[in-house]
């Protein structure tokens, strides 16, 4: 295995990294695999708790592609034994336990979705039941052993309830210890995974030295922020984009991000290099590119990973004759005001349920991702949340927020 220089590894390994703990025992283990040729082992633990992806979760696959291109060994480990357990990570509350067919029937729908990320050659799928399961019950009071009651309480969400006089049942302080015993069991020379992750991943290295082994380079990736431009992306909130959702849809969706939301989004959900990205941002900065020209590549990429060329051009074909043609208004729904005119920008933009609440649409104006028309042609960002929106009795104005249109007639219009 021909290996490349460890600064271009590291370049490419440390793009879009929230945190990397230890950095320097990361560059000594890259440092070693060129050396020896003997690749990285990277694990990454995915409980199948939900059937469906979304972007969100590419985020760390597509990490964990970076490693597979540089010719490292990746892990996807699904954590059918630690899925009936259940993450409680972030849980206000002890979350349902899920029975064994659910947790591999979901498992079964995660493979086929990895798969359009990672490259399934490359790819080592295990299975922690395979040594979880095998512990018993006195390897897991051993495991037990090895951690401390108030270690475990360090954690933010088991320290809220347990100050706040919450219930935390015994198997969810199982979690971390199990998750972390996973590292031991593979050898894990680095481990992957979000910032939410951080207390479990590093509970890893703590038990790799307590069983005599090199401790795991940790490493974490931000959680990706939704359409809506403020909350992390996710189903139930309705911020998010689905993996199996069509070219039409995603390609859709991506172009009604913010401006500013949109080079987070080439960071994480593209393998372009910083210094492209950097390029693209100063082309757009002095004019040189269009937002909008840049935020189309971005659609057009993020649908070739996901459904191909030929459909991204597809998309980009149907996106431009629906919204984008100039020789005539954009046809978009009617709707009468659901407020008495006039009315904050932001305020209506709520209204309207272009954003899930008030504060929400006011970092969407504050972003420039609101937009007013007379005619539908002519569009001027909104640049403060509380501009007043107004209509003429009788008349209309539009209203666009990212992809989202809407004729606001005037309130009480037949």
């Amino acid at each position: 295995m021909s290996f490349a220089p460890v600064p271009e590894q590291m370049d490419l390994l440390l793009k879009g990294i929230d945190k990397c703990v230890q950095p320097d025992e990361l560059e000594k283990k890259v440092a070693r695999a060129l050396k020896t040729g003997k690749p990285l082992r990277v694990k990454v633990g995915f409980d199948p708790s939900a059937p469906d992806l979304h972007l969100g979760h590419t985020v760390v696959l597509r990490k964990m592609r970076h490693f597979q291109e540089l010719g490292h060994e990746v892990i996807f480990l699904i954590g059918d034994f630690t899925g009936m357990i259940g993450d409680p990570t972030g849980k206000k509350a002890t979350r349902p336990q899920l029975t064994r067919e659910e947790v591999l029937a979901n498992a079964e729908t995660y493979k086929a979705q990895v798969f359009r990320i990672l490259d399934p050659v490359a790819t080592k799928i295990d299975f922690n039941s395979r040594w979880l399961s095998a512990l018993g019950a006195d390897g897991l009071v051993r495991l037990c052993g090895k951690y401390t009651v108030a270690r475990l309480l360090e954690r933010d969400d088991f320290s809220t309830r347990f100050k706040a006089g919450k219930p935390i049942s015994v198997h969810e302080l199982l979690y971390p210890l199990c998750q972390g015993y996973d590292s031991v069991a593979l050898e894990a020379d680095v481990e992957l995974g979000g910032t939410d992750q951080l207390f479990n991943l590093l509970v890893g290295r703590d038990l790799m030295r307590e069983w005599g082994q090199e401790a795991q380079v940790v490493m974490t990736l931000p959680l990706l922020v939704g359409l809506d431009g403020v909350e992390k992306m996710s189903k139930s909130l309705g911020n998010y984009i689905g993996v199996h959702e069509s070219p039409d849809e995603i390609f859709g969706k991506v172009l009604s991000v913010s401006d500013d939301l949109m080079w987070t989004y080439y960071t994480l959900l593209t393998d372009r290099r910083p210094h492209e990205i950097d390029s693209l941002r100063s082309a757009v900065a002095s004019g040189a590119l269009h937002p909008k020209r840049a935020k189309m590549d971005l659609a057009r990429q993020i649908v070739t990973d996901f459904h191909g060329v030929d459909s991204a051009a597809a998309a980009e074909a149907e996106f431009e004759r629906r919204f984008a043609k100039a020789d005539g208004p954009v046809q978009v729904d009617e709707v009468a005001s659901p407020v008495p005119l006039p009315e904050a920008m932001a305020t209506l933009v709520a209204a309207l349920g272009l954003a899930p609440s008030k504060n929400v649409a006011r970092q969407k104006v504050r972003e420039g991702a609101v937009s007013v028309s007379d005619d539908g042609r002519d569009w001027r960002k909104v640049e403060n949340p509380a501009e007043p929106f107004d209509v003429s009795p009788g008349g209309f104005r539009f209203v666009k927020v990212g992809k989202r249109f809407l004729k606001v007639l005037s309130a009480g219009k037949d």
